[in-house]
């Protein structure tokens, strides 16, 4: 204990007292609970509820147990530091809490119950004071209490703070289960809208009274067992038809009023598990939505500017010499406004790409010494030793133009075909593509 410094009492319950402290290496501000027992063994501490279900539970709406010291036969737990319980939000708050508040807090406290009823444990002692806020995180604390699930009854008949105890046990049951947290839930969830306990009773007699003036006299169709414990310490219960939930707590919505009602059943079996009340329809809007679920307006999109160099600036060019209804190669603003940035990356590298290729049938008619027909694989009269040294966009012009080499001859159209054949205009002998072509010097016209 010597790394701890306590500040100040925080709590004083019936096994121990709890103080804020400060770690001095590290600065951390934690809770530390001295136990009021003394413990003479570690083997007595080791086997203690509260240390044995919290070594196994590991879960962010459960308190964090973060060491545990003997020190003269007395013992501390360590906690992790929480700003107060929620009593104390109760007791000190002016106007009621809100809807989405509670259903904040609710929503939390239940997967945490959700989580130690499947590790095997149940609570017990469910109640305000040992629900710990800090901020918008609500924690349960203090499992002197717990016992195990599967632990065989019977169970001790005081378990619980008398406001917050199921009415099995209230009748002396020895076999109750994790259905009594649920109960005091019910009741926590109830208390969180009014500031006022639901049933507070100043014994057991008068508590099972306000539960009988809330939620009606039970009956053989809704809790046979619950008469049948009755009539084993011959008590009679008290005759009430109840009252409207929503008459009580006018400020919950249906929903919330629904979910309070199957929590506060007189039958533990109709009462609903943890998971099962983190579906009700109250907590519809605390389920998380994947990002690609959510609704959402498309959004207009502003087409990126296209970074081009010389070369995609020639292909361009080039492009714009073959394509029908061609655009002048240097009118780009336009072209970039009337097609999308797919569009315009998916023609570049068209136009890339039918650039490479002309190229390349350009290099290899240069190396052929057979003459080639036009329109099959390109024009061979281009000067060999004058286009080597050429880029593709004087290529293309050359093409365009059909404009020969150095001499600057001018290419004449063959004469018309009367049949079968095809009329070519001026610059169109390449583009357009006969059944079968032929020299022009050796080509007969018939007639």
């Amino acid at each position: 204990m010597e790394r701890y410094k306590l500040i100040k009492e925080v709590g004083d319950g019936t096994f121990g007292s709890v103080w804020r402290a400060i770690n001095k290496l590290s600065g951390e501000v934690v809770a530390i609970k001295k136990m009021k027992k003394k413990f003479y063994s570690w083997e007595e501490c080791i086997n203690l509820r509260e240390v044995k279900s919290l070594r196994k539970m590991n879960h962010p709406n459960i308190v964090k147990l973060k060491e545990v010291i003997r020190e003269n036969d007395i013992l501390y737990f360590v906690f992790e530091y929480m700003e107060c319980n929620l009593y104390q939000l109760i007791k000190d708050r002016e106007r009621l809490f809100s809807e989405a508040e509670i259903r904040n807090w609710c929503f939390q406290v239940l997967q945490g119950l959700a989580y130690m009823h499947q590790r095997g444990y149940f609570h017990r002692d469910l109640k305000p004071e040992n629900l710990l806020v800090s901020k918008e995180v609500i924690k349960i604390a203090d499992f002197g209490l717990a016992r195990e699930v599967n632990s065989q009854p019977p169970y001790t008949e005081y378990v619980s703070t008398r406001w917050y105890r199921a009415p099995e046990v209230l009748l002396q049951s020895y076999q109750y289960n994790f259905k009594v947290d649920m109960w005091a839930m019910g009741a926590i969830m109830a208390e969180m809208f009014t500031l006022r306990p639901l049933f507070p009773g100043s014994s057991e007699a008068d508590e099972i009274y306000k539960i009988c003036s809330v939620i009606g006299t039970p009956t053989q169709e809704s809790w046979a067992e619950g008469l049948r414990l009755a009539n084993a310490i011959n008590y009679q219960f008290p005759q009430s038809a109840g009252v409207l939930l929503s008459a009580l707590i006018p400020s919950a919505s249906s929903e919330a009023i629904n979910l309070i009602t199957s929590l506060c059943s007189w039958d533990p079996c109709k009462r609903p598990t943890a998971t099962e009340a983190l579906q009700h329809p109250f907590f519809q809007s605390c389920f998380y939505v994947p990002p690609s679920l959510r609704p959402r307006a498309a959004p207009t999109r502003t087409p990126p500017p296209v970074a081009r160099g010389p070369l995609q600036q020639q292909n361009v060019r080039r492009y714009s010499g073959v394509v029908s209804n061609p655009k002048p190669a240097g009118d780009l603003s336009s072209f970039k406004s009337q097609a999308i940035d797919t569009g315009v990356q998916r023609r570049l590298n068209m136009a890339a790409e039918d650039a490479k290729k002309n190229q390349r049938s350009t290099y290899a008619s240069n190396r052929r010494q057979k003459y080639q027909p036009p329109g099959r694989n390109g024009p061979t009269t281009i000067n060999k030793g004058r286009v080597a040294g050429r880029g593709v966009a004087e290529v293309a012009d050359r093409f365009a133009n059909m404009s020969v080499g150095g001499a600057r001859r001018e290419m004449h159209p063959p004469p018309p075909m009367k049949a079968g054949g095809w009329r070519a205009g001026p610059g169109d002998s390449f583009l357009r593509r006969s059944q079968e072509a032929v020299h022009p010097s050796r080509r007969k016209v018939a007639g």
